[in-house]
C-alpha cells in the first residue's frame, strides 16, 4: 500500500515579488524526496512603496490581499497539511506593515509573519543547502532579495554566523541603499575572509539563477566570476526594454538583474573572486523543508 501523499506550502512576501510554493512527499519519506507541485511568482514589488515612502500604498495592499486569498484557495484545493507565510524587508520597513498583516489574517485566516533578517537567514539555512556541500569546506550562503541581502557562514556543515544587510535590488533601484550599509557588508566579509581564508559563495535567489543560465555556465552549478562580470558589462549598458527583448526577460526581472549582479560581484571581490555555486534553492524551499521536518518530529513523538 502506498504511503499517503502530503502537501506543504510556503508563501514568501518579498520586496520584489510574492512567491507561493507547494511541495509534495509520500508520508515517511525523507525531506530530500520532496518534489515541487506548484510554484507561482507575482511581481507586486512592495519595496517600491516601502523604501521610498515608508508605507505600503492602498493599491498594493489590495493587490497583496487578493494574492493571499488566491493562495489560500489553492491550499484548500491541494489539501495542504501545513503552511507558513513570511514577509521580509518591504513589510518590515513599512510603518503599516503590521497593520496589513493583521488585516490579511482577519480577512483570509492566513497568519503572516513579518520576520527579521536573522530569521530570514535561518530559514534559508533550513533549506539544508549544507547537505549538498563538502562538509570540510567553508561557505557563504548569499541570498540577494529586493530589500536585503542575507549572508550565512557555513563551516564544516554547520551554521556559524549570519547577518542581514539592507542592500537589495529594489533598494538600489530606488536609491535607498545607504553608504553605511555597503561599508558594514565589506567589514563583515573581510572579517570572515581573514578568519576562514578560502570562502566559497553559494548564490540564492531568482536573479542569480537567471544570471547562471544567461551566462551559459557549465552544468556543474558553478558560475565563474569572469563570465558573470562579462554578462554584467553587457547588461548595464542596455535599457530595460533592450534587456527584455535581447534576453527574453520579464520587465520585473530586467531592471533588478543588474543591481543583483553588482551585489554578487562586490561580495565575490572581497572573498577572492571564486566561482559562485548556484544550487537553485532559497528561502521558500527552507520554509517547506522545515514544515515537513516538524511534521516528522511530531509523528515520531506521537508513536
Amino acid at each position: 500500500m502506498l504511503n499517503k501523499k502530503l502537501n506543504f506550502a510556503a508563501i514568501d512576501i518579498g520586496s520584489n515579488a510574492v512567491r507561493f510554493l507547494i511541495k509534495s512527499v509520500a508520508e515517511g519519506e525523507p525531506p530530500s524526496a520532496m518534489t515541487k507541485t506548484v510554484l507561482i511568482r507575482i511581481p507586486l514589488r512592495l519595496g517600491e512603496d516601502s523604501f521610498r515612502r515608508g508605507v505600503i500604498t492602498t493599491f498594493k495592499e489590495k493587490q497583496l490581499m487578493r494574492t493571499v486569498k488566491a493562495f489560500r484557495l489553492l491550499m484548500k484545493v491541494y489539501g495542504v497539511t501545513a503552511y507558513r507565510a513570511c514577509a521580509t524587508s518591504a513589510m518590515r520597513d513599512a510603518s503599516n506593515g503590521e497593520r496589513i498583516a493583521r488585516k490579511i489574517h482577519n480577512k483570509t485566516g492566513i497568519r503572516l509573519e513579518i520576520i527579521d533578517g536573522q530569521q530570514e537567514a535561518r530559514i534559508v539555512y533550513d533549506s539544508h543547502v549544507a547537505d549538498l556541500l563538502d562538509r570540510e569546506g567553508t561557505y557563504l550562503y548569499v541570498d540577494v532579495g529586493g530589500g536585503s541581502t542575507e549572508i550565512s557562514l557555513i563551516a564544516d556543515g554547520k551554521l556559524v554566523d549570519s547577518h542581514s544587510f539592507d542592500i537589495g535590488t529594489v533598494r538600489q533601484l530606488t536609491g535607498t541603499v545607504r553608504p553605511d550599509d555597503w561599508q558594514a557588508l565589506d567589514r563583515e566579509l573581510k572579517v570572515w575572509a581573514g578568519r576562514y581564508g578560502n570562502l566559497q559563495i553559494i548564490g540564492s535567489g531568482g536573479n542569480i539563477n537567471k544570471l547562471y543560465r544567461m551566462a551559459r555556465a557549465s552544468h556543474d552549478n558553478r558560475l565563474e566570476i569572469g563570465r558573470l562580470r562579462a554578462l554584467y558589462d553587457e547588461l548595464k549598458d542596455k535599457t530595460v526594454e533592450q534587456r527584455m527583448e535581447q534576453y527574453s526577460l520579464n520587465g520585473d526581472r530586467a531592471d533588478v538583474i543588474v543591481p543583483a549582479a553588482e551585489i554578487f560581484l562586490r561580495i565575490a571581490s572581497v572573498t577572492g573572486d571564486r566561482p559562485i555555486i548556484v544550487p537553485t534553492i532559497g528561502i521558500i524551499d527552507g520554509i517547506v523543508h522545515s514544515l515537513y521536518v516538524r511534521h516528522l518530529e511530531q509523528e515520531a513523538q506521537d508513536l
